[in-house]
């Protein structure tokens, strides 16, 4: 019978099966590195406040108002560090991508600025003005039906017709890095931040700000704000698992993705809670960045006010000791035509 040798004094015994730490689709490294490679091209978009809102909500509110950044929202941080991450030999072949509107055209102005063409997949339903921001950069467009099938269907016969690299909307790791740049600076700007509440669709903004975050500070909070009319995030967050909704009826046309398999483990893993709130408390918290802040937001922008000024949020345990709370205006596209005709009209 062979002989077994137990460890010796201060020989230290392993585990058969260590489990190992998460990895996820970006990192503080990685965001960082974003940082330094988009710098030169994004705004530093500043932080407001309201005595007013922060009267109305019980807390101090911090608003970073990405609907001041390069092609009136968010995406164009994560656009710029997919185009410019590619190689001389990819990007020449151009860059391609489906959206409902703000991504479309952030990778159209970060094609521009790289000197590529730029592909776009666009729903028949998206409003005028996100439309025209595509066109004005320069964006070939194609469009679908309303639906994410359609999107990635058109989309993938438009990269077989051109060669172009698909930089997708949200389930891309430079797109995440670069969304989580928005962490970065709104920590460095309010430093005391206590949570952080992010609109949430596909998931690359709140997945980037949760892992940049909760890198640079492990106790902040961060809660994810959604429609009701398009709750897969709250529901695949109920479940342990992830689910999609294909019929999403919300007036908040930039929240109708559903979560990506790279976006999917960081909400599930590390977001703290989801609010869900219906389309007349996104109008609300519409109007008051209007009437308060003086800040033009579409509805998918308001929709982290509409959260934090929600029931679900004022009573939930987790919310008590968050006094500091920094909210993501995520973008402020959208049609104003109507409001001026009605000016015209009292002329």
């Amino acid at each position: 019978m062979e002989e077994q040798r137990l460890p010796s004094e201060g020989q230290l015994q392993l585990p058969l099966h260590v489990p190992a730490a998460p990895t996820y689709a970006a990192s503080l490294a990685s965001i960082q590195e974003a940082h330094l490679r988009i710098a030169p091209f994004i705004h530093l978009t500043p932080v407001m406040t309201s005595s007013s809102l922060d009267d109305l909500a019980g807390r101090c509110l911090y608003f970073k108002c990405e609907a001041f950044q390069k092609g009136g929202a968010f995406k164009f941080r994560g656009a710029c560090n997919a185009v410019f991450s590619l190689s001389n030999e990819s990007a020449s072949r151009g860059v391609l991508t489906h959206s409902s509107g703000n991504h479309a055209a952030a990778v159209a102005l970060a094609a521009k600025l790289r000197k590529v063409p730029a592909y776009v997949v666009i729903p028949k339903n998206t409003p005028k003005c996100k439309v025209d921001n595509v066109h004005r950069y320069g964006g070939n467009v194609k469009w679908c039906e309303p639906t994410m099938e359609s999107r990635e269907k058109e989309a993938q016969i438009l990269q077989n017709q051109t060669g172009a690299v698909l930089i997708h909307p949200f389930n891309d790791c430079q797109i995440i890095s670069g969304q989580g740049t928005i962490a970065l600076e709104f920590l460095q700007q309010v430093p005391q931040l206590d949570a952080i509440v992010v609109p949430i669709s596909g998931g690359g903004l709140i997945s980037g700000i949760t892992l940049a975050a909760k890198a640079l500070k492990s106790t902040i909070q961060i809660f994810a704000a959604e429609p009701n009319g398009a709750d897969d995030a709250a529901q695949s967050k109920a479940a342990g698992t992830l689910l999609t909704s294909p019929h999403c009826g919300t007036i908040a046309d930039g929240l109708r993705a559903w979560l990506g398999t790279l976006t999917w483990p960081v909400v599930r893993d590390l977001v703290d809670e989801v609010i869900t709130v219906d389309d007349n408390e996104i109008v609300e918290a519409m109007m008051m960045c209007y009437e308060r802040l003086k800040v033009v937001v579409e509805p998918s922008g308001a929709v982290g006010l509409a959260a934090v000024l929600s029931e679900q949020f004022r009573s939930g345990a987790r919310a008590v000791k968050c006094q500091h709370v920094g909210i993501v205006l995520s973008g402020g596209n959208i049609d104003l035509g109507n409001l001026f005709e009605k000016f015209k009209l009292a002329c």
